[in-house]
């Protein structure tokens, strides 16, 4: 069965949309907020400013923000009914996101949710509106006022071709205000948006190497709701909205809205129909709009098929001819059925969200073993397969998270993908061996800069280890995983557990029966020791760092003396502030063990361990640690080259430790809570 789109079930049950807002008002209260004012709505978290139109560069010429009113007589936000004619595009580079509009208008149920109807120029006008997009799994309400953008009275962005006519520029508004700016709309995917309005999950298809049967999934995709959109690759930059011979823009995103047949000599002959969000620029080879193959065609025909012969952006092409000009096509479907077959299925989904930090968790892929197994792991079990088969359908689906927002900052979309592998019983976090020694069952096709990669699968029943991850390593990123199965499955973060295995320490041995090493080791004590037999924690900081200096295995600069106050606050069990010499010799039977640890995983001999063997080292020392707070302590602990040398590594051991021990002595009922989780305690005392 081909990979098909799907969509959560959850996607279009009726939950209230978020705020987004800062302060959380909603729509309703913020225009009431300004009716008992009498005054108009000026939003503070999008202002009218340059820097809401661009963060890269000066706005190139003089703009004016203008509400509707001060532009037109009789402003309304919309007239008789919107549709894909409402969408030209403006000075900006959103093509994208205006075919998925068109697209949008196609689909009158999901619009109502978009595109609320309570709101207009002469109902309750208080200079405010709203939409509401999906995002990131949940459904959030955007409210924007409506001044904007205009040179010379003209609105330079995406505009209606009704004058008087403004949700669709209202709708961009709200969208570039989700998204940072007007900038960060330039560029994109069709399915980003379409996805943005629906809840759904996309794929693309290579119009070249597609399946036979791709008109048929592209008419049943209509058919069932789904948004469609095309374009043309381009090789190079110079390319871009470069306009062909035959009329079509290379690197353009378009909306496909209509797959139907005609009658035409006698044959049907499969017909896509196509819209150039500029609403203009159309294709000029066989069935265009003035082409002589409409003369063979009736009347009736052509009027079911809509075809005029305007200038309006929207023509028709043979399906073959499709094909051969276009390169891709990406639909997002608005029902979560497989549209090769006629079977409806009803899917369940499962949702994470995690994050990829350097040091710790952004491991990448396969191709740095090193480093591969650190990534986030979840583990899925299926259980059952397809009613009517053997195997279990299970579509995944990898969303990074907030890039838009970030491009401000330096930052776009990082390349993503993901691998599954055959999951042993264990409920642990997979490491480095396991995954040199198997290969995976399943993974994206490949690795790509695009906000989400969505593969289908069709697994045996069993247990599954799913591995999401950049290409590269070190590479940051927030993500969300989806995965939709026909049959209830069960999936579970891996590496949750936070816990400790720290036994109380043997007695030290009495004097007598010292070790040559810690006769030697007394001396020295003695030596710094006042009258009262105790080190103080400079004294400490003068003694470790004169014997650990002899150690030649051990490279570095000396231990801090805050990492001699932790060790302190671990040992002094007397709470004098000092360490007498038994406490010391404990303390030492410790230390002996840490620095063995330390070197297993200093495999250089450097002096440095890398942070991602970090939750190896503590695991091995009898500390468990989940991804979040391995994240902060990788931060807090790792240099800029993701290492940790001994001193840091030292501080990072000796604190756990001390936490874990006040964290069990203080949770009496060993219920894992004292007001608060043990992660919440860790994370407050690691100050991290």
């Amino acid at each position: 069965m081909p990979l098909q789109s799907l969509l959560s079930s959850r996607s279009f049950d009726p939950i209230q949309a978020e705020s987004a807002q800062s302060d959380r008002k909603t729509f309703e209260q913020l225009r009431q907020e300004c009716l008992d004012k009498g005054v108009l709505f000026e939003d503070p978290d999008f202002p009218a400013c340059d820097s809401s139109l661009y963060y890269s560069q000066s706005v190139p010429v003089q703009i004016q923000w203008k509400r509707p009113p001060e532009i037109c007589k009789d402003p309304k936000f919309i007239v008789g009914d919107a549709d894909r004619t409402d969408i030209c595009q403006g000075q900006l580079g959103d093509c994208w996101l205006l075919a998925a509009i068109a697209s949008l208008t196609l689909k009158k149920d999901i619009m109502a949710r978009v595109v609320p109807r309570n709101q207009d120029f002469d109902y309750k006008y208080a200079g405010i509106f709203h939409f509401q997009f999906w995002q990131h799994n949940k459904w959030l309400d955007v409210v924007v006022d409506d001044r904007l953008p205009t040179v010379r009275n003209n609105l330079i962005m995406l505009h209606s071709a009704s004058n008087n006519e403004f949700w669709s520029a209202l709708m961009e508004k709200a969208y570039a205000k989700l998204n940072g700016s007007y900038e960060a709309l330039k560029g994109g995917s069709t399915m980003e948006a379409m996805e943005d309005f629906t809840g759904g999950v996309g794929e693309t298809y290579e119009t070249k190497s597609a399946p036979e049967n791709l008109f048929l999934i592209m008419k049943k995709a209509l058919d069932r709701g789904s948004m469609m959109g095309c374009s043309i690759d381009i090789t190079s930059s110079a390319e871009s909205e470069a306009k062909t011979s035959t009329g079509l823009v290379k690197g353009h995103a378009y909306s496909i809205t209509g797959v139907d047949e005609v009658s035409f000599r006698g044959q049907k002959v499969k017909m896509v129909r196509i819209r150039n969000p500029w609403g203009q620029v159309e294709w000029n080879g066989p069935w265009s709009d003035n082409s002589r193959e409409w003369n063979y065609v009736d009347s009736a025909e052509k009027s079911r098929l809509q075809q005029n012969s305007s200038d309006d952006g929207e023509f028709w092409m043979e399906f073959e001819d499709f094909k051969k000009n276009y390169d891709k096509v990406e639909i997002c479907n608005m029902t979560p059925d497989a549209l090769s077959d006629d079977t409806m299925y009803k899917w369940t989904i499962n949702t994470f969200e995690g994050n990829w930090i350097r040091g710790s968790t952004a491991g990448g892929c396969r191709n740095y073993i090193d480093t591969f197994w650190t990534n986030p792991q979840f583990k899925l079990e299926l259980k059952d397969a397809d009613d009517n088969h053997h195997l279990c359908s299970v579509v995944i689906a990898l969303m990074q998270k907030n890039r838009r927002k970030l491009r401000k900052e330096g930052l776009d979309l990082e390349t993503i993908g993901f691998a599954m592998y055959q999951a042993p019983d264990d409920d642990d976090h997979m490491g480095k061996d396991f995954f040199r020694y198997n290969a995976s069952k399943a993974r994206s096709r490949t690795y790509i800069n695009m906000r989400e990669v969505a593969e289908r699968f069709s697994l045996p029943p069993g247990k599954y280890l799913l591995v999401p991850t950049t290409f590269q390593p070190h590479q940051e990123a927030d993500f969300l995983i989806r995965i939709f199965s026909e049959k209830k499955a069960g999936a579970v973060e891996m590496g949750t557990t936070v816990d400790a295995d720290l036994p109380d320490p043997p007695m030290p041995s009495p004097p007598e029966e010292e070790t040559s090493e810690e006769k030697s080791l007394r001396r020295l004590f003695e030596q710094l020791a006042g009258s009262d037999n105790a080190i103080s924690v400079r004294e400490l900081q003068q003694m470790l760092n004169g014997v650990l200096s002899r150690r030649k295995e051990i490279k570095f600069d000396g231990l801090s003396l805050s990492t001699c106050h932790s060790i302190i606050n671990l040992m002094d069990v007397d709470n004098t502030g000092k360490l007498e010499f038994q406490e010391f010799k404990v303390f030492w039977e410790k230390m002996k063990k840490w620095i063995m640890l330390f070197l297993a995983f200093d495999t250089d001999r450097s002096g440095k361990m890398s942070s991602y063997e970090l939750r190896n080292a503590l695991k091995a020392a009898g500390m468990q640690l989940n991804n979040r707070l391995l994240q902060l302590v990788g931060l807090r602990f790792a240099d800029d080259d993701y290492e940790i040398d001994f001193d840091d590594y030292l501080t990072c051991i000796v604190r756990l430790e001390n936490m874990f021990r006040v964290f069990q002595a203080l949770d009496t009922s060993n219920k894992g809570k004292v007001n608060m989780n043990i992660m919440q305690f860790l994370m407050l005392s690691m100050n991290v």
